[in-house]
């Protein structure tokens, strides 16, 4: 039984949305200008191209677009949220939260709101907290939201990171609702992090320290390393928590960082490319919005149908990673 003897209750994905900028930067652009090739970001990254914020236009604004897409697809109005997260480390100001920005925009004039912090892994932190919050009874109905404009933060005379990153928005709805015999929505979460790995992806800057907004800094083969070993044991977690193996998966849905450590993953869990959602070739790593990102198109381009078993992975700076399952 649930909380005060009621049903056990689950999170339920009622809805996914995504937004990304207009303009849009291809790898030959960045090479007309940096002493880099589209061959070698391809070859290395998988990426092709990646979509850049307008001047003026915000991490706020960009989470709006696809928290509306999100309401929509949901078919509910903005009216019956009383739970909104943003995953974003690219806020609008150093406070208030921009989820309360994109809260105003939306209508909604008193809900539980806030940010999240855990970089390329927010989206899956985010998730993970609404998720508690639906079980236990203290919100009905949640928009979890993944946005940022990294474009803000990165350094373009480095072509060791500039090439990577993008910008973006993607946004899930959730309902709480009594666990059935579907068994649908989110089946469990899972969440670490290690802060001795600081060095090997951080901000050179921030309010405390410099003063300063800061650029991108990355050890990139130390991420790589870290990223294989430490989303192989997650993934082995959540799979172990729900009595699974990579065959019950029907999808795997990454953290769009980099093919070479996604491919590396699905052979992992013996998946075929044929089920796992890459997006990162046309949008970059846009960070805790590359997730809801990718389950937006595979829901709009049909790939992903209610029932299926989705696996989620992320890992980012922290260094903080996690997973998810979840019946859609």
């Amino acid at each position: 039984m649930g909380v005060n003897g009621a049903s056990p209750l689950r999170s339920t994905v009622l809805g996914v949305g995504a937004y990304l900028p207009q303009r849009v930067v291809s790898n030959k652009e960045l090479a007309a200008r940096l002493d880099t090739s589209d061959e070698w970001i391809t070859e290395r990254t998988g990426i092709k191209q990646r979509h850049i914020a307008a001047e003026g236009e915000l991490t706020s604004d960009l989470g709006v677009h696809a928290a509306r897409r999100a309401l929509q697809n949901a078919g509910i109005d903005a009216t019956e949220v009383d739970l909104i997260i943003c995953a974003t480390s690219t806020p609008d100001e150093t406070f208030p939260a921009t989820a309360t920005r994109i809260q105003a925009r939306l209508g909604i004039n008193d809900a539980i709101v806030f940010d999240m912090q855990a970089v390329c892994s927010g989206f899956i932190y985010a998730l993970a907290t609404a998720d508690n919050f639906l079980k236990v009874g203290q919100a009905k109905t949640a928009l979890v939201i993944g946005a940022e404009t990294f474009s803000r933060i990165l350094d373009w005379e480095d072509r060791g990171t500039c090439v990577l990153f993008g910008d973006g928005a993607g946004a899930v709805v959730l309902r709480a609702m009594p666990v059935n015999g579907d068994g649908r929505g989110i089946l469990s979460t899972h969440l670490h992090a290690d802060g001795r790995f600081h060095d090997s992806l951080y901000v050179d800057g921030g309010p405390s320290s410099t003063g300063t907004v800061g650029h991108l800094r990355m050890e990139g083969k130390e991420v790589f390393r870290h990223a294989v070993e430490k989303l192989t044991s997650v993934v082995e977690e959540a799979l172990a928590a729900n009595g699974m193996t990579g065959a019950d998966i029907d999808w795997l849905v990454p953290h769009q960082a980099n093919k070479r450590i996604i491919d590396g993953m699905a052979r992992k869990l013996g998946l075929g490319s044929n089920r796992v959602v890459i997006t990162v070739d046309h949008h970059a790593n846009t960070s805790a919005a590359s997730i809801p990102l990718a389950l937006a198109e595979a829901v709009d381009d049909g790939r992903l149908k209610p029932g299926q078993v989705v696996l989620l992975e992320a890992i980012g700076g922290g260094l903080a990673w996690g997973a998810s399952v979840i019946r859609w």
